[in-house]
């Protein structure tokens, strides 16, 4: 049975008694809490991992450590109901950082929605993960309310730095990626268009938390060359012993 896509359902027929039943209802005598998406921004900078970090230009925690985000629009009613969460995450990653969601890994990461987690009112946040590549780290620049914005050493972080349960939402997000890295590609948006094996292995060992053995993650890297999901590159990057030979990951497409 195929799967029915998310356009047929917007698209079906309502019946009258629905439609009658909908233009009477009031959605207004509900509690609804509000809803924002907030994106954990990573890259790898001087062999480091390190987080986007927003400082919070208006209250509540103004000038404290925040990641990127914001609410997500919401319509007037059943006829207009806002914009999708994935395109609420991609506008605020360029609204606050400058770059394209085409440009960048991107990927949710969970609900967060525990009580008083926003002094406002009730706040639930989706949040999000993007891998940034170090070549377009330079093109990153604070927008939306924002004072400046920063990338920290993510081991030099305290819970007590940031705002919300941003700290929370960060592990979680490391969390996340760390447990994809070995199933997926994600490691090519951490990287630079051509890698070392030693470079790749490093990237592994951030994401992780871990030490990665150079002769188990030899026969890993041989592994993904072999699937077609990494190739050699021209050329070769010096390296304190001998000049080393450099790969990329191959376009899907």
């Amino acid at each position: 049975m195929a799967v029915l896509s998310s356009k047929a359902s917007k698209a079906r027929k309502v019946s009258p008694e629905e439609a009658q039943f909908l233009a009477k209802y009031r959605p207004e005598s509900f509690p609804r809490p509000s809803v924002t998406v907030d994106i954990a921004v990573f890259s790898i900078i001087d062999a480091e991992l390190r987080v986007l970090l927003v400082r919070r230009g208006q209250h509540p925690f103004k000038g404290s450590w925040a990641l990127p985000g914001g609410f997500v629009r919401v319509g007037d009613g059943h006829r207009d109901q806002g914009e999708d969460l994935e395109t609420a995450a991609a506008r605020e990653l360029t609204e606050e950082t400058g770059l394209r969601a085409s440009d960048v890994f991107l990927e949710q990461v969970g609900a967060f929605g525990r009580a008083n987690r926003d002094p406002r009112m009730r706040v639930i946040t989706i949040a999000f993960c993007a891998l940034v590549r170090p070549d377009l780290v330079p093109l990153v620049r604070a927008g939306g309310d924002a004072a400046e914005a920063d990338w920290l050493t993510v081991s030099s972080l305290s819970p007590n730095d940031l705002a919300f349960d941003h700290a929370e939402i960060i592990e979680r997000a490391i969390e996340h990626v760390g447990t994809r890295v070995d199933t997926s590609d994600i490691a090519s948006s951490l990287v630079a268009k051509t890698f070392t094996v030693q470079e790749l292995r490093h990237v592994h060992a951030l994401l992780t938390g871990k030490p990665q053995d150079p002769g188990n993650f030899r026969r890993k890297f041989e592994r993904l060359v072999e699937d077609g999901v990494i190739e050699q590159a021209p050329g070769k990057r010096l390296t304190a012993s001998k000049p080393a030979m450099v790969y990329r990951f191959v376009k899907k497409g």
